[in-house]
């Protein structure tokens, strides 16, 4: 197995402040890379920036999407410590550092190319979330794939998920789970007000719209990965981004993993 010599190399640890009391963590993961000759530097997700060759994301999955998606522009590898609840996108976790970091400087580790999706100037790991302006009642949301109308809803709301985030809000509302390494989008209603309407999963080369009925004056609220908001008028568009995330995985399984560890598949609720 071939060694990487980080010593050469330019080592970010990113931390989110919200996150509960994470300086524990970052001080045994500093230590570690320390011990390997590495010389990290640790910086708040608010001061992130550009020139490292390898990034350490430390926090819950939204501060692991919001690390990774900054990275992709520069295609820079990231692994994620999670300190949140079941942490989908890590698999190292605060007892496991000093495993996480060995099996780095061993190269023993994988980096998976995650599509990623973006409406305007806004960028998606997991989802995009499109909701009426007003949250106590349904809406219409109108749906076309390159230009040709496909149909129109009446629910609480729309998911458009790359297979990265079809194990997150799109799995809740009924979606299916998708390999992340197809290239392929879901759509799912929230709470659609009829029985046929079922989640929908196209090639990743679709463009997807979804506009108010014709008539209808509505803005949408539009959320990307569960944290960046903003209001929209009457449209939204959404298609592959042009870069991709780069997420470091030290496991050969690690999707499947996901399901059986952490989202319990297939498992009899008798042996939970």
């Amino acid at each position: 197995m071939e060694c990487v010599d980080f010593s050469t190399k330019n080592i970010a640890v990113v931390f989110n402040e919200g996150v509960k009391n994470p300086y524990p963590v970052l001080q045994k993961l500093e230590q570690s890379l320390l011990e390997k000759g590495a010389k990290p530097e640790i910086m708040e997700i608010k001061e992130m920036k550009f020139g490292f060759d390898f990034v350490f994301a430390v926090g819950g999955d939204g501060t692991i999407l919001h690390v990774s998606k900054f990275y992709a522009m520069s295609k820079t590898p990231v692994l994620g410590v999670n300190l949140g609840r079941l942490g989908y996108l890590s698999q190292v976790n605060a007892d496991n550092i000093q495993l996480a970091v060995d099996k780095v400087f061993n190269n023993a580790f994988n980096v998976e190319k995650r599509l990623m999706i973006k409406s305007g100037e806004k960028y998606a790991l997991n989802d995009f979330v499109i909701k009426g302006a007003c949250a106590t009642r349904s809406s219409r949301f109108v749906l076309s794939i390159n230009d040709k109308f496909v149909c129109d809803y009446i629910a609480d709301g729309l998911i458009v998920s790359t297979p990265t985030g079809s194990t997150a809000y799109g799995l809740s509302a009924g979606g299916p789970v998708i390999y992340p390494m197809l290239d392929a989008l879901v759509i799912v209603p929230i709470c659609p007000h009829t029985l046929t309407a079922r989640p929908l999963v196209v090639p990743s080369s679709e463009v997807i719209k979804i506009t108010t009925a014709e008539g209808e004056s509505n803005e949408f609220n539009l959320i990307a990965d569960g944290a960046d908001s903003c209001d929209v008028s009457n449209e939204v568009v959404i298609q592959k981004a042009e870069n991709k995330a780069y997420l470091a995985l030290l496991q050969d399984d690690a999707f499947y993993s996901v399901l059986r560890d952490k989202l319990h598949w297939g498992v009899s609720p008798r042996s939970l």
